[in-house]
Formats: structure tokens, sequence, C-alpha cells
């Protein structure tokens, strides 16, 4: 369980397992590299990676919390591993990440995996696969008044109706949640710009590499119109929809997603 200290001071922790190509896991607001556990059997084929973004999980704290630190870590990150031919998965607010990175990293990628992803969170008169901005503001004063309650309820609230059952939500509670370490909760509260004010939609075009879109059917967090609106404007790009699923379907049908990823990764050659 190694950490790299980057130039801006962050000390990053990481988890690396396998080996072949290097596929690097950015996880989501106010998780971990924790909540890739279910994809640990990847590693029989693949170089594993599971980041824990500055204030998340096991690594440092730091200045700030914009996308641009986010992403400037990341950088930095991949970098510092020296990697060629790798991919990318990121999931919520870690696909925000990985978009902003992309254009530094470009040379080092074969691909990019994003997982119930939007290019902007809010919604606004010409896009309406957002969550009203009221709803990341009311998330907001919701964490200052109650972190833990709120931080449950939002964790609750990725998973769609009888998505899962009673022994898969507890397996998902303690290999995940248990086993993780809480964020950092400024960071947690100062990440949520993010969700306010970026906006990657004229971004899209650029990415020339190919991309693989999973999302929840369900997904309550970031709706499925989403990623079907980034289907239409990344130049190689293929869409795969997981009914039944809400925001997380890599912890709730880890088999399917496991497999979704093995094809894509297999037809990168």
């Amino acid at each position: 369980m190694p950490d790299v200290e980057i130039d801006s001071g962050v000390s990053l922790h990481y988890d690396e397992m396998g080996t072949g190509r290097p596929v690097i896991f950015v996880h989501g607001w106010a998780m971990s590299g924790r909540v890739w556990r279910f994809q640990h059997t990847l590693a029989q084929s693949h170089r594993l990676i599971f980041l824990d973004q500055r204030g998340h999980g096991h690594s440092s704290t730091g200045n700030g919390y914009g996308l641009a630190d986010f992403s400037g870590d990341l950088v930095s990150f991949v970098e510092h591993l020296d990697v060629q031919g790798a991919v990318l998965v990121g999931w919520s607010m870690g696909v925000q990440v990985v978009l902003e990175a992309f254009p530094q990293l470009r040379e080092r990628l074969a691909g990019l995996v994003l997982v119930g992803g939007t290019p902007r969170f809010t919604s606004c008169d010409d896009y309406p696969h957002g969550k009203p901005p009221v709803e990341v503001k009311g998330l907001g004063l919701r964490l200052r008044r109650d972190y833990q309650k709120t931080m449950g309820d939002f964790f609750r609230g990725m998973f769609a109706e009888d998505e899962t059952d009673p022994a898969q939500y507890q397996r998902i509670v303690h290999e995940i949640v248990m086993g993780g370490k809480s964020p950092d909760h400024e960071a947690a509260q100062l990440a949520l710009q993010i969700l306010s004010v970026a906006d990657q939609r004229e971004e899209l075009a650029g990415i020339d590499r190919p991309v693989l879109l999973v999302h929840g059917a369900e997904d309550g967090i970031c709706p499925v119109g989403a990623s079907q609106y980034m289907a239409q404007r990344l130049p190689q790009v293929e869409l795969k929809v997981m009914e039944g699923c809400g925001h997380a379907p890599f912890m709730t049908r880890p088999d399917e997603f496991n497999g979704v990823l093995l094809d894509f990764l297999a037809r990168l050659g």
C-alpha cells in the first residue's frame, strides 16, 4: 500500500496488484479507492491501481479541492508511475477528474471507462440531464448540519429500489464502507464546488481514445441521460446501460460489470 508525494505536497495513497496493462481506478466524491473492492479479481490479467484522491481515503489533505486540483494530482500520479497504454476508469466525480486530466495524459492512455458520469452535474436550460443546482446547495447545508447522517443518506441513495438483497447490501457495507476510511470533512464539503460549477461538455469532442460508458438505468444521482448525451458526442464510444442498477453497478453487479470491462480492455489490443 504505497504512497506518492507529488509536486503539490500532497501524499497520494494507492493500492496495486496484478500485472499486464495498467488500469487506474479513480473513485467518486466522498469515497476512496476501496469502492473498487469487487474488481480485484481483474488482477488475474491486468495491473490494477486504485488511487485515493486528496482528502479521501488514506491520502493527505491539500490546499484546494477544485477540479484542477484533483486532475492535477491525477496527472502527477500517472507521470510518477510512468505508465504507457493505460486505461483510466473514473466513477461519478472521478469521471470529471479523468476528463479534465485527459489532455495532459493523452499520450499515455489507450482508453477511458466512464462509470455513472456526467460532463455537468447540474441542469441548465440546454442540459436537462443533471440535478437542479439547489440540490447541490442543499447537500452542502445538510453536511454542515449533520455530516454522518448526510453521508449515510447519500450512500444509500446510490442504489435503486430492490437493487440489492439484504445479504448483498451487508457485503457492500462490510467490505467497502467499514473497510474504508471516511473522507476529510473539509475536503468533502469543498469538493462539492465541482458538482456546482464544472461543465465539460465542450471537451468531449477532443477525447480521441476509445471510451466505454457504463451507466445504471435507475441512477438517481447522475441520470442515465448524461451518458446518453456523452455517447452522442464522443468520437470513439460505446455505451452499456445496466438495467435495474443505480449509481454504483460495479458494487451491485460486479460480475456483469467486470465482464463488460474485460471485453472492452481486450478489444484495445
